[in-house]
Order: C-alpha cells, then structure tokens, then sequence
C-alpha cells in the first residue's frame, strides 16, 4: 500500500488540518494537537494512539567540539549559535526550552538561539555548521547517512515533559480502509521493531 508524507512542524501541520488540508493519518510529534483534533471532533473516534515516545541530545559537528562535554560548553557558553526548533510550534523545541529553563540557561542560551522551523531544519543548522551546538531528536543522530557528531550529550528525560508522539485518523478519512489500515499497522510488531531502530521508544 503506496503512503504519500507531507512533512512539516506539528503545529503547522496542526493549522493545516483545521483550515481543510486533505490529509487521512495525522502523526504528530506531542499529545496536544491529537487530542485538539479529538475534542473538535475531526478525528475518528478511538483513533488516537502513542506510537513513539522522543528523546533530545544536545549534539554537534563543529570539529572545535570533537571530545568535549557537549553540557559543559553550554553552561559556560562557549559556542556560536545554538539551534533548536521553534518552541511555539514543535514539540521538541518546546522540551528544549523546557530544560534550559530549568536549568537556569534560558536566558543566556536563547540570546544565541537559532530556530527551525522544524526538528529537521534544526538538525541542518548543526550539520551545515549554521549553529556549533543544537538540540536535535536523538532518531535523527541514527541516520546512516549523517556523519558522526564530534559531541553528543543526552538530556535527561525527567528535565523536560515526555515527547509522547500520538497518530490519529481524520475524520474526512472515517471511509479510507487504507487510512485505518495504516493506523492499525502502527500498532503492530513490525512497526515497533522499525520505530525502535529509528531510536524511539514504544509503547508495550
């Protein structure tokens, strides 16, 4: 069964839905705009499911990073640019902001802030050297394709709220048998063993 993506920042994929874009499956990147949609009633009842649960590191490829302590260097500012998606709009640049908030760097760090508009963009700012240190999802540092970061540090789960990611069907797909297919494949060993090696983890 052929899937067609359309790619973006949750909360702009979000706008998108509400104002009639044609789209069957929503995968989100949070909780939020799931259930948003569940309470405006444009998804399928009983649709909507966790498929992944995130994770953040702090990473970089800039050579001058190679070997150090990717926190130190933030708690001292000793970087360019720091680059991190749009808090307003993506989940993962919401937990940033949620941890550097929490560990009194905010102020500091967002004078030297970057945004993506998405985890994608964010990720090219660090990989093009646009910015010496991002907060990237750490599915993305798993990519064959991207060469190694030169410093890379975990953020701590429990310093930020939990990037639960949920997928409903929308209701203008309530008669798609692929949409529910899709969905209900999402649920299924195969799909958990691919999420898992893409560095997610899922639920039991």
């Amino acid at each position: 069964m052929p899937v067609r993506t359309s790619h973006g920042s949750t909360g702009k994929l979000y706008a998108q839905i509400i104002h009639g874009a044609p789209f069957d499956v929503f995968l989100s990147a949070d909780t939020d705009r799931p259930l948003l949609l569940e309470q405006a009633g444009l998804i399928v009842s009983g649709s909507r499911q966790t498929y992944a649960t995130g994770s953040l590191v702090l990473w970089s490829r800039d050579e001058a990073m190679r070997g150090k302590d990717c926190r130190a260097v933030l708690e001292k500012s000793e970087f360019g640019r720091l680059a991190l998606a749009n808090p307003e709009t993506a989940p993962y640049g919401s937990a940033a902001r949620e941890f550097l908030v929490g560990a009194g760097l905010w102020e500091r760090a967002s004078a030297r802030a970057v945004y993506g508009e998405n985890i994608a963009q964010t990720l090219q700012f660090v990989a093009t050297g646009n910015a010496t240190l991002g907060f990237v999802a750490s599915s993305q540092t798993t990519n064959p394709a991207l060469s190694a970061g030169t410093c890379t540090w975990p953020v701590p789960l429990a310093t930020h709220a939990p990037l639960h990611q949920q997928a409903v069907v929308l209701k203008r797909a309530s008669s798609n048998d692929g949409a529910r297919r899709f969905a209900d494949f999402l649920k299924t060993p195969a799909a958990k063993k691919i999420i898992r090696e893409h560095g997610y983890q899922v639920p039991e």
